[in-house]
């Protein structure tokens, strides 16, 4: 019979005995095995306090695990699940941190025993935490195994710090990087890595977007390397496309700046204990140190980067930013100022003759406070505007800058076969080894030299296509400029509007050409025009007023010169040869190419201009029925005797109407018998 202590009861036996055992990480289980012999030889006491070996339940999936949270040791939960059904009549752990190193599970878990009467041992004795004195003990021991926990992580913590700041601390480097044999970071001893991530920064520097640099590395044929930071291949360096993901890491990275940084990220306890890594700004790094090893760009090379990144950011990037050039109608799309509040004006499209016209908008103040917004202004004519003020601004001095363009092309393509020719080096290396390697095994081991020999075929079939895809790339190549051709370029770049409007050149490439010569554009429209006050890229400002856009009813509004003329038309003309006329001068309505009856006798009737048929009857022209009524004659004797001149007659529509004259001399027209109209003509004239 066990002698049992004082605190257990026999209400406490006849429950479960449970043993919780931990350890915080790996490596503790690996190492440390006499603490894991300890928390297991606790089953012995626990029979010795009366429980039998059948009653005792061991908890020991949490292994590795940390004490910190609760909410990954699953062994913890179901030890808390049980307490609270009133199943478990003791918890046994070697010490109490083993339980829980944070007050909050802590006292959670007494509070639990305390309701269901459930007692705990560790190596210094048994406690009940219905007992005042216990339960006190018990809250002293889980406060101190938090603040160990605590003074253990900040001396830790204090000492990475302390050798961050001296830039000793090593860190995991990224590609391009590696440590020499004193520790010290130098560039990638592989030529083929460094003249990649050179190229790298020289694209971006040139095109000004991550998006611009994946299309060029695709458009070439660049692969890009790749390190493995874990597994058995730890360290290996992969061969593949580059992506936009991977563009953004390397011109974030400080590394390639020459600058040791630490506390780039830093974990974030969220909701529950989950540890969450977060990327920091840079004032809350905990070390920034320049110019602490080489670097494949400056360190002023590199805020460059982070502010043209910053800027292309357009959902998180201010007013004041451009953005990068991008597709679209809006030749200014990024470089207008308003000229009343001084906030980066948007874009919005309209559709005008099948075609998107842009409208250049300030409404951001007016979204965010909910006010009228700034002003709006009708995009198409600032547009060309500004075109004709940048080919006005172009002179023969441009052949320097085509010379300079021409020779970075050149350049570039240099250092794109380069790229290569290192390629297409590491592939035939990479052949060759497999070669050798085939070479070297006995023959009779069929399944070693069959699995290096399909190794070696695909060394083969990627090397050939490299020689493919090459020979496709040398195609392209860029002629060098001899001074003939230079001389042809110095003609061309007096005149360079062809270069501008040529069908060849897309919007985008003209919004680049347009940024390297204006640094931004301040519109302001008032009652009577537009005022556009343009910034150079060298500092000169122009200004040039605009007349406001017609709207849509002054824009098929007829000229007045058109009106004065058909008014004075009218005094001669019908509205046949009115149209007539105008087109043979050259005339165009708002609303057709060419005049017709119906457009000018639609604009008789709006602006009250009278027919030529209404202005003869104002003179006392007659119709021939009123003519022949006061003559006593048909109007088939009328229109006959007009016919030969008799009577003076004038056609005064379209609709072959005539008006006429009433004669000073009757005698002549009464009708005689036997005397012939041409004898009476005669004797008239």
């Amino acid at each position: 019979m066990h002698q049992l202590h004082s605190k257990i009861t026999t209400k406490h036996l006849d429950r479960e005995a449970y043993l919780y055992i931990r350890q915080s990480s790996l490596k503790q289980m690996q190492v440390n095995q006499e603490s894991t012999k300890r928390q297991y030889a606790l089953k012995e006491r626990a029979i010795g306090l009366g429980w039998t070996l059948d009653q005792i339940t061991v908890i020991d999936q949490d292994q590795g695990q940390s004490g910190a949270q609760s909410v990954l040791r699953e062994g913890f939960q179901y030890l808390v699940s049980q307490v609270s059904l009133a199943k478990a009549g003791i918890v046994m752990v070697l010490e109490v941190s083993r339980l829980a190193r944070n007050s909050s599970d802590w006292h959670r878990l007494l509070e639990l025993c305390a309701l269901t009467n459930t007692l705990i041992l560790d190596e210094d004795g048994v406690y009940n935490p219905c007992d005042f004195n216990d339960r006190l003990v018990l809250g002293l021991k889980g406060t101190m195994s938090e603040a160990e926990l605590h003074v253990i992580k900040a001396r830790l913590r204090g000492g990475t710090l302390n050798k961050a700041k001296r830039g000793e601390l090593k860190v995991p480097l990224p590609i391009g990087f590696v440590y020499n044999s004193k520790q010290e970071i130098i560039l990638d001893p592989d030529e083929q890595i460094r003249t990649l991530i050179l190229q790298l920064f020289r694209c971006f520097e040139r095109l000004g977007t991550a998006c611009a640099v994946v299309k060029t590395f695709e458009q070439n044929g660049w692969l890009f390397p790749q390190k493995l930071v874990r597994g058995i291949n730890k360290g290996d360096i992969l061969w593949g496309k580059i992506t936009h993901t991977r563009v953004l890491q390397i011109l974030h990275n400080p590394h390639y700046g020459g600058i040791y940084a630490f506390g780039r990220r830093q974990v974030k306890y969220l909701a529950g204990g989950e540890m969450k890594p977060r990327l920091m700004p840079k004032e809350e790094w905990h070390v920034f140190k320049v110019g602490a090893h080489i670097g494949y760009i400056t360190a002023e090379q590199y805020e460059q980067n982070q502010q043209r990144l910053k800027d292309n950011m357009q959902p998180f990037s201010s007013d004041r930013n451009q953005g990068p050039p991008r597709e679209g109608n809006a030749l200014l799309q990024g470089m207008l100022l308003c000229g009343y509040c001084g906030q980066r004006m948007t874009i919005r499209y309209h559709m005008k003759n099948c075609q998107p016209s842009p409208d250049y908008v300030c409404q951001r103040e007016g979204i965010k406070h909910n006010q009228t917004i700034c002003q709006s202004i009708i995009g198409e004519h600032i547009d060309k505007a500004i075109e004709e003020m940048i080919i006005n601004m172009m002179n023969p001095v441009t052949l320097e800058v085509c010379m300079a363009v021409q020779k970075e092309l050149e350049q570039r393509w240099l250092e794109s076969d380069q790229l290569w020719q290192q390629q297409l080096d590491r592939a035939r290396y990479e052949s060759e080894l497999a070669r050798r390697r085939y070479m070297k095994v006995d023959p009779d081991n069929r399944l070693v030299a069959s699995g290096l020999e399909a190794d070696w075929n695909d060394k083969l079939r990627y090397l050939n296509n490299l020689y493919d895809e090459y020979d496709s790339y040398s195609k392209q190549k860029i002629n060098v400029i001899t001074n003939e051709q230079k001389e042809k370029l110095l003609e061309l770049s007096k005149n360079f509007a062809l270069i501008w409007y040529s069908s060849n050149t897309s919007m985008k490439e003209r919004k680049r050409m347009l940024r390297l010569l204006i640094a931004d554009i301040t519109l302001k429209k008032t009652k009577y025009n537009i005022e556009v006050h343009v910034l150079c890229a060298g500092g000169q400002i122009k200004s040039l007023l605009l007349p406001l856009p017609k709207n849509a009813s002054e824009i098929r509004k007829t000229s007045p010169d058109i009106i004065k003329v058909i008014i004075e038309l009218t005094n001669r003309h019908t509205d046949l040869e009115i149209a007539e006329i105008l087109n043979t001068q050259g005339y165009k309505p708002s609303c057709s190419d060419t005049f017709n009856v119906r457009i000018v006798k639609g604009l008789r009737h709006q602006y009250k201009i009278k027919s030529y048929y209404d202005k003869l009857l104002e003179k006392g022209l007659l119709t021939a029925g009123e003519l022949a009524i006061s003559l006593n004659l048909s109007t088939a004797t009328i229109y006959k005797w007009c016919k030969h001149g008799l009577i003076t007659g004038y056609l005064a529509n379209n609709k072959g109407t005539y008006l006429f004259e009433k004669p000073s001399n009757t005698e002549l027209l009464v009708k005689k018998q036997g005397s012939p109209i041409t004898k009476r003509v005669q004797i008239k004239k």
